[in-house]
């Protein structure tokens, strides 16, 4: 093989490598998902939300229909506001419940709707009233230890 054959196959397989890093990078960032269909935005008040980030998925029985498009904090209200951006192509009723869940015990965080009774479909700009926020792990743990110190010793018979 001459020496400038062997130049072009390293070259190709150093492009290759470069693609695959780059479309793990796109992965593990979730810009890899983006979706050019239409959306509308819907909102949700949390009182706290955890480790959720902005682009984390939407889910309604386990399908992906949104993606989380910006959280704010309300200052005058203290809560955190949730701007989800929900594909055109799912609607769902006005009294839609909306809850904060984790992906296994450690996994990413993400938004579940369970879709409500109502006749009437969320538009764009409505607010989702029926919310539960994130579970911590942390304060849990928390409270199970200060309940049980609050316990004291077992006495001994």
């Amino acid at each position: 093989m001459s020496r400038s054959a062997l130049d072009l196959w390293v070259g190709f397989f150093v492009a290759a490598g470069f693609a695959a890093l780059l479309f793990l990078a796109l992965k593990v960032g979730n810009l890899s998902a983006v979706n050019m269909s239409d959306t509308y935005t819907v909102k949700a008040r949390f009182d706290n939300i955890g480790g959720l980030k902005v682009r984390a998925p939407v889910k309604s029985a386990g399908v992906v229909v949104g993606r989380i498009e910006s959280i704010r904090f309300d200052p005058t209200e203290y809560f955190a506001e949730v701007a989800l951006a929900l594909d055109e192509r799912y609607r769902f009723p006005r009294d839609t419940f909306a809850t904060i869940n984790t992906s296994g015990l450690l996994g990413e965080q993400y938004i579940s709707l369970e879709p409500g009774g109502d006749a009437k479909m969320l538009e764009a700009g409505n607010v989702i009233k029926k919310t539960q926020s994130a579970v911590v792990l942390e304060k849990l743990i928390g409270q199970f230890l200060f309940n049980k110190a609050a316990e004291g010793p077992e006495q001994k018979k």
